[in-house]
């Protein structure tokens, strides 16, 4: 009788994991999709702390940080964006430092341009997944603080209206078919996935 139960679950449960990979391989990005991820540049601001006055300061760096990689040479392709803020780290530094000093902080900076874990952010009239992007990290003092996040490759953090961020996209080498992928209106498959690879990404620790 235990053996009949045992088999039962065994069954139950082989059941239960085919279901789930079907549904999860469902999700999965196809036919290139994948594409839009890798081929991002992430801005990561990290403040010192949460008071007041750390907060307000991290927005003043994160101004002075865009205002630097704007003024650099327009990229029209991740490699070229990669470069350039790579030749001019230590412009993006020099920057927030002056920004940190002139408003009475002895806060340090650090400036890190890596690969970088980010957990899933709703934009306004986009969303992008969890997973490792290419990041620019710019950390005052501690870094304890709370965070602010945007795109520069393509140049989103600037890109305001729908129509100018669908030419940034397309400018930057990405298809109509794959801005349409992470689009507020894009429909309910992609928010799904992205909710069903967040939880299995948590709970199994992998990345994808």
């Amino acid at each position: 009788m235990k053996n009949s139960s045992k088999g039962i679950k065994y069954v139950v449960l082989t059941g239960a994991l085919i279901v789930l990979s079907f549904v999860v391989l469902s999700f999965l990005p196809v036919n290139g999709e994948e594409k839009i991820y890798d081929n991002m540049i992430r801005l990561h601001v990290i403040a010192n702390s949460d008071s007041d006055e750390d907060q307000a300061l991290k927005l003043l760096v994160r101004d002075a940080v865009l205002d630097t990689v704007s003024k650099l040479p327009r990229a029209t392709s991740f490699s070229e964006a990669e470069t350039g803020i790579r030749t001019h780290g230590d412009e993006i530094l020099s920057a927030a430092e002056k920004v940190v000093s002139e408003n009475g902080s002895d806060d340090g900076v650090k400036v890190y341009f890596d690969t970088e874990k980010y957990p899933v952010r709703y934009y306004e009239g986009f969303s992008l997944p969890a997973g490792e992007y290419t990041s620019l990290r710019v950390v005052i003092g501690e870094g304890k603080g709370h965070n602010w996040w945007c795109v520069l490759f393509p140049p989103l953090c600037t890109a305001c209206g729908e129509e100018e961020r669908e030419d940034e996209f397309i400018e930057a080498g990405f298809t109509s078919e794959e801005y349409s992928l992470i689009k507020k209106d894009s429909g309910t498959k992609y928010k799904v996935r992205f909710r069903i690879l967040e939880i299995l990404s948590d709970v199994f620790g992998f990345d994808y």
